[in-house]
């Protein structure tokens, strides 16, 4: 059985993803803002907020020329579809898009070429640094944060099991 190695890592990001949002919903408008200890700290919500729409960044990267890019600030409610579909996207892009395009060196909107692959780590990279972040952020709050790791979603997926003595 053949397994695309990269779409498992896209598959637990999104599921990742959802999680931390899954949990973070049912705050209230007060934890969700509360401010960090440090003024480098973003709350709560700009955390997922600035992880939700990096990710359809990356998936605009990849997918759209450079003047069909755009950036429409989301709103809090709107996240967890948002980060829906964008997963799903990326998805998509290691079922042979990704492989189409490995070649092409794509434009950023800041300036630089780059090729498809660092996209993908970066948003892979990227996802888990914020979720790291919210993660703590729910401790100083006294809320215990969902695991989150390879190990968790091998578990849920059924991908790790215990073996029977």
């Amino acid at each position: 059985m053949e397994v695309n190695t990269l779409a498992k890592i896209i598959e637990h990001n999104n599921w990742a993803n959802l999680r931390i949002l899954g949990v973070c919903s049912a705050l209230s408008d007060e934890q969700l803002d509360a401010q960090p200890h440090t003024l480098k700290q973003w709350s709560i919500r700009q955390n997922l907020i600035h992880l939700v729409e990096s990710q359809q960044g990356y998936l605009s990267l990849l997918t759209l020329p450079l003047e069909a890019r755009g950036h429409k600030p989301l709103p809090f409610a709107e996240l967890e579809e948002s980060v829906r579909k964008s997963g799903e996207g990326l998805l998509a892009q290691t079922q042979g898009e990704i492989e189409r395009q490995q070649n092409e060196l794509l434009q950023t909107m800041d300036g630089y070429r780059v090729e498809p692959w660092v996209v993908m780590v970066q948003a892979i990279n990227h996802a888990t640094e914020h979720r790291k972040q919210v993660a703590g952020l729910l401790r100083t709050l006294g809320i215990d944060p969902p695991r989150l790791d390879a190990w968790a979603f091998g578990e849920a997926t059924k991908a790790l099991t215990r073996q029977s003595t």
